[in-house]
Parts: structure tokens; C-alpha cells; sequence
């Protein structure tokens, strides 16, 4: 019938499906260019599933209460989470890497934690809890909770960042599905000082090109790391990571960076994760800080969520992240996240 009917119709004919629409408007171009229609009905449907699969914020439940008895950083004292603590990137005396090794240790058995807990079906807030819990079992404050932002202080216990969230993403309920990932980075205040980690797990049977994007980020982190020695720079981590992770044709983020940790939760040096000119600080032994590399498979531009907190990449591929808390050794770096 259609065969029949179209090439007698005018542009602005009612079209011959009944669909009430204009000609021009419905089935001109199927008539006329059909294999075009053909691209264009494709590509319509790709960008259906693509919206269809972007992450959303959810509803975030009332925050979880930590016992008295547990010690809290400064900032979680304030209601904004403002921290009144300042710390230098100068290396720690033994007392405090000591302490240090504990609260690696403590952050290192969370993550390992919330990383079972993950599956499809599952709800970033629920790994929220696991997260809040672990900490408070360690006697350790879960530190991202009531750290200060731009808009308000963090919700939650512990960062979940979904598909092509970079970072910071609010555990919510959100339900994890098979075939994403998601990035769980944890942080525990313990002994007077903080433990930094983070790592991307698979969701249930994930795609070839995403668990390629893990694995590089991976090794992107392990050549960082691999970079530190004393008397080198800052900028011998970020060339590292940007070499392999370009190399392999993925996207290094660059608004976000690596830190100096210990009693404060961020203080310097900022840890680039690419080759930036301006980072010539040099590594002495008994610096602590975090190495985190963030790869994107497309544009590693970003856009943030109106929470102030949720950075999503601009073109909406998919991010990984992996993160551990260094010690400048004589020789080199040890990880203090590690079990």
C-alpha cells in the first residue's frame, strides 16, 4: 500500500500511514532516500539506549549517625564541613607514617569490603552502608562524610561513581546494573589521620571495551606509582600515566588530582595525573600522598551535577579510577593502601 500511495502525495499532504502528520514530516524521507532514513532511524535508536543508560540522581537517605565515641577530623565538627586543619606537604616524622600504615591498612580491608559487595541489583547506597559500617567496626570516621563542598558538605560515607560519573558521585538509589562499572573510593580517618583508596569494579558481565578502560586505568596507576622516587618530581607521575593512557587512545582527566594526606584529609602536593610543566615539586622521603588517575574512553572534559559534587565526563563515555596513599621511601614508594 505504501508503494502505491506516497508518490501521489504533496509535501504537506496528510501522510498515507494515518498517522495524522504531515508527508514531510513522517514518511517523505522513507519513500524517497530509504537507506538514509535506514542511517538515520539507527542512529536515533543508538542515542535512545545511550540517554536511556546515562545515570541519574537518585533519592539519597538521611545520613547515617556515628557514635560518640568515635573521633571525628575537625570538619566533620562544622556545619559546613569547613576543615580547620592545615598541613604542609613536608614529610611526616615516624610517628605519624606509623600511623599512617594503620589507617592504610584499615582503608585498604574497606575497600575490599564494599568490592564484594558489588553486584547488579545492588544500590550505591547500600554500599554506602557496607562502607560506614566497615569504618565504624575499625573505630575509624568514614571520612568523606560532612567534608565540605561547593554547594553542600558530602552526604555520604563513601564516593560511588556509576558508568561516566569520573567522581564524587552521591551513593544513592541508584541499582546497579549488569554490564556497568563503578568506582568506590574510600577514605578512613583512624589514629588522627586518613587512609585514601579507591578502585573500579566490574557490575555482573561488562562489555570488551570497558573492562579494557579498567585495565588500563589499572596499569596507568602502577606506572604512577612506579614513577616516585626521591629527588624526582611530581611531574615524572603525570607524564607516566598520560604516556600510557594516551598511548592506548584514552582520555586523561585533568580537573581532578592526587593529594598529600595524613592528619589533614588534602593538603600539597596536588599529584597530576598528566604532564603538567608547573609540577616540579620534588619527592623527598617521608612525603605521603595519593596517586589516582581517572581515564576516560572518550572526551576527558567534564560537566558537574547541580549537587556541586557529581563530575560527569562532558561527552558522557565512560570513566574508571584507581587510587592507593604513597610513602616517599629512600629507594622509591611504598603503598600504604594495600592488604
Amino acid at each position: 500500500m505504501r508503494g502505491v500511495t506516497a508518490p501521489a502525495l504533496a509535501a504537506n499532504d496528510p501522510c498515507w500511514c494515518g498517522s495524522g502528520r504531515r508527508y514531510k514530516r513522517c514518511h517523505r524521507l522513507a519513500d524517497l532516500d530509504p537507506e538514509r532514513a535506514a542511517r538515520e532511524a539507527a542512529q536515533r535508536e543508538a542515542a535512545a539506549r545511550q540517554a536511556a543508560s546515562l545515570v541519574r540522581p537518585g533519592r539519597v537517605s538521611p545520613r547515617r549517625p556515628v557514635p560518640a565515641h568515635i573521633p571525628r577530623p575537625s570538619y566533620a565538627l562544622d556545619p559546613r564541613g569547613h576543615d580547620k586543619l592545615r598541613e604542609s606537604g613536608a614529610p611526616k616524622d615516624a610517628d605519624t607514617i606509623a600511623r599512617m600504615r594503620r589507617a592504610g591498612r584499615a582503608a585498604a580491608e574497606v575497600l575490599a569490603e564494599v568490592g564484594a559487595a558489588v553486584a547488579p541489583g545492588v544500590t550505591t547506597d547500600e554500599l554506602d552502608r557496607v562502607v560506614h559500617e566497615a569504618c565504624l567496626a575499625r573505630g575509624g570516621y568514614p571520612s568523606p562524610l560532612g567534608y565540605g563542598g561547593a554547594v553542600m558538605p558530602f552526604p555520604k560515607s563513601v564516593c560511588t561513581s556509576v558508568n561516566e560519573v569520573i567522581c564524587h558521585g552521591i551513593p544513592d538509589s541508584t541499582v546497579l546494573r549488569d554490564g556497568d562499572i563503578v568506582n568506590c573510593d574510600v577514605t578512613i580517618y583512624l589514629d588522627g589521620v586518613h587512609g585514601d583508596t579507591n578502585a573500579t569494579f566490574l557490575v555482573g558481565e561488562v562489555d570488551e571495551a570497558s573492562r579494557a578502560l579498567v585495565e588500563v586505568t589499572r596499569e596507568c596507576l602502577d606506572l604512577g606509582i612506579a614513577a616516585v622516587r626521591p629527588g624526582g618530581t611530581v611531574r615524572d607521575i603525570g607524564r607516566a600515566v598520560q604516556a600510557h593512557a594516551e598511548g592506548k587512545g584514552y582520555g586523561v582527566v585533568r580537573a581532578f588530582v592526587g593529594h598529600g594526606v595524613g592528619r589533614a584529609f588534602h593538603s600539597p602536593p596536588q599529584v597530576h595525573h598528566y604532564d603538567h610543566p608547573g609540577a616540579t615539586q620534588r619527592l623527598e622521603p617521608g612525603m605521603t600522598f595519593t596517586v589516582e588517575p581517572m581515564i576516560t574512553i572518550g572526551d576527558h572534559e567534564h560537566v558537574m551535577w547541580d549537587d556541586g559534587w557529581t563530575a560527569v565526563t562532558r561527552d558522557r563515555s565512560r570513566s574508571a579510577q584507581f587510587e592507593h596513599t604513597l610513602l616517599v621511601t629512600d629507594d622509591g614508594a611504598e603503598v600504604l593502601t594495600k592488604l
